[in-house]
């Protein structure tokens, strides 16, 4: 919890300085391909949370990896880090930067279940459709379980919208144990 409010205040100043130089979609690009980098490798997570690994040597690893890539804020963030000793919360820093981003743009997250990943063109869809019923625009976030067999599961914020064939397949097996059909014998 300590670590998630500090994780929190360090996007927030990253946000507000970003913001200052007129460059907060390009950090928050930033914070989201170092936020993926670090999820996509967990031995680059575990070298970087270690307190075995020198500081030194977690800021030559994360120089070879996003120098020339990312803005200089960003590379300022990972020697803030480095100085006050918090290298290990650079993804959960680089998560937060994005929920405040979106929050600051009024854009939400939606989050899409589905059985397989979707295509680019229903990916439009969904979020014109999100935009249609909201009047903001979102994010979508594609969470990929086959247990649903097919259909989707819509959530944008506190609403949620199951439209899985698993979902209409329990509705349907409800109905049946329900119902009052006796059978003549």
């Amino acid at each position: 919890m300590k670590d998630a409010r500090a994780a929190l205040r360090y996007a927030k100043a990253i946000l507000n300085l970003a913001t200052d130089s007129k460059s907060e979609s390009a950090v928050n690009n930033d914070m989201l391909f170092v936020a993926n980098t670090i999820a996509e490798n967990k031995e680059l997570e575990v070298m970087l949370r270690s307190p075995i690994v020198k500081s030194s040597d977690k800021m030559k690893v994360l120089k070879a990896l996003f120098e020339g890539k990312v803005n200089n804020i960003t590379l300022g963030l990972f020697h803030l880090l480095q100085d006050n000793k918090r290298i290990g919360m650079l993804e959960p820093i680089a998560k937060k930067y994005a929920i405040v981003f979106d929050h600051l743009k009024s854009t939400q997250v939606a989050k899409v279940t589905t059985a397989v990943a979707l295509t680019k063109e229903v990916e439009k869809q969904v979020l014109d459709k999100i935009v249609a019923l909201t009047g903001e625009k979102a994010n979508l976030e594609n969470v990929i379980n086959p247990d649903i067999l097919g259909g989707f599961i819509l959530r944008v914020g506190d609403v949620q919208y199951d439209a899985s064939i698993s979902n209409y397949l329990n509705e349907l097996k409800k109905e049946f144990d329900n119902s009052h059909y006796i059978p003549k014998i």
